[in-house]
């Protein structure tokens, strides 16, 4: 029952932040793309390493 409350709790407060600044979310989305996409390039370099 408490984890159903903190998910909703944390989709409130994500869905209140997009609303009241959508361009540091968007900011913050952004960085977590390249975050994502940096990351997965070093892992298949060090995996074209290894062969």
């Amino acid at each position: 029952m408490l984890k159903k409350v903190l998910v909703w709790l944390a989709v409130a407060f994500v869905v209140f932040y997009v609303v009241q600044q959508p361009e540091s979310s968007a900011e913050m989305v952004r960085s977590a793309g390249t975050a994502l996409g940096d990351a997965a390039s070093s892992l298949a370099a060090f995996v074209g390493s290894l062969v």
